[in-house]
């Protein structure tokens, strides 16, 4: 009896050193690691919403990790100077720097949206008298190409009549340029989902152009910027963009005398006209920056692309097999004002020539300017 009660009374402070021990140790080990709290959350209902047809949501057992305020304060502070301009909170797995046109549905799995992804895009600023024209040029397209319509005079409801426009993206502003619309509309970041950008004109005539073809003889050709042949007994042209019977492509012409400064220099090379230009995914990167918002019109443009791939006079062509013809329906030009008792079409004109010397302008004082600056360096 007397053994036993010693005993108990020696493993008492045993105990007391111990469980003191073990919670200083614990401490030190609690203070070392993030904090972390666990929320188990029972019977939560896999649908927030109402039952459907009377069916209910399955129960299920969800678990939810939450920081401690230590914890959440070292998450505010993240920083990468590599995620796009405003996006540098946040980390880099959940930044979305890029987009697409495609379109989606408002219900079922978002992975299951879409049966096929467009690889190109085709735009066409557009006005309803060019309806029937344009439903030609798009016939000319498969499911491949997304169709993408500028309305310029506000009309849009009109098209719904034709089934394939139910599928097109219809942008509407108006009195507005292509050009204007590529600017705001097609930004690099929107479009980069697909390998081609067609920015074409409503006045096309499309009885000999075959787009699959097109775009074969492009990547065959190594075109970044492209157009196809105009047939050269319609209208007025260039030497370089009509189109050449005996070939496929053509990279290079002859044009007037003086009117070339280098052989591999516009419009004997590196050259397509605005009408009807088609780029690559790449190339359009670079050419939207050098469209200027204020210079709608785009003219002078055609004479700047060259500056955009390298070597230019390789990576820009026409490819004359597969061919269109330029109608050259001014219906764009009956959008303008008066102007100074001088007729809608006139005033445009005068416009477009404006601007093509203020964009020639810019462009020289802008090498200038970099120039200089590099001689500072």
């Amino acid at each position: 009896m007397y053994r036993s009660v010693f005993c108990r009374k020696n493993f008492s402070p045993r105990l007391i050193i111990t469980a003191v021990i073990g919670a200083v140790f614990g401490f030190f080990v609690g203070v070392s690691f993030p904090s972390v709290s666990l929320y188990k959350i029972r019977n939560f209902p896999l649908s927030l919403g109402p039952s459907v047809g009377g069916a209910t949501s399955e129960s299920k057992q969800f678990y939810m990790v939450g920081s401690s305020e230590s914890s959440r304060a070292n998450i505010y502070k993240i920083y990468v100077p590599t995620n796009p301009h405003g996006a540098e909170t946040l980390p880099p797995a959940i930044v979305v720097p890029e987009t697409d046109l495609y379109l989606r549905r408002l219900w079922g799995e978002p992975r299951q949206d879409l049966k096929k992804k467009p690889k190109y895009l085709v735009t066409f600023t557009v006005g309803i008298g060019q309806m029937n024209n344009i439903d030609k040029c798009v016939k000319k397209f498969s499911e491949d190409f997304q169709i993408m319509l500028f309305h310029y005079d506000g009309r849009t409801t009109e098209w719904d009549r034709l089934e394939w426009s139910k599928t097109a993206i219809h942008v509407s502003a108006r009195k507005q340029t292509k050009w204007w619309f590529a600017k705001r509309f097609l930004h690099p970041d929107i479009v980069a989902a697909y390998e081609y950008i067609f920015i074409w004109d409503e006045d096309l005539g499309v009885e000999n152009f075959n787009a699959e073809r097109y775009i074969e003889l492009v990547k065959k050709h190594d075109l970044e910027i492209s157009q196809p042949g105009l047939e050269p007994n319609v209208g007025l042209t260039w030497q370089m963009t009509k189109r050449r019977e005996d070939q496929e492509v053509h990279k290079f012409t002859e044009e007037k005398p003086g009117w070339c400064s280098d052989p591999h220099f516009p419009p004997c090379a590196a050259f397509v006209e605005i009408m009807a230009p088609v780029f690559s995914q790449e190339a359009w990167r670079c050419v939207w920056y050098l469209i200027q918002n204020d210079l709608v019109h785009g003219w002078g443009l055609d004479f700047a692309l060259r500056r955009c791939v390298s070597p230019a006079h390789e990576k820009i062509g026409v490819v004359d097999s597969q061919w269109i013809v330029h109608q050259g329906i001014r219906s764009l030009g009956n959008q303008g004002g008066s102007l100074g008792g001088i007729s809608p079409r006139v005033a445009v004109r005068i416009r477009s020539k404006i601007e093509w010397a203020m964009f020639q302008k810019r462009l020289v004082n802008a090498d200038l300017a970099y120039v200089a600056q590099r001689g500072k360096g």
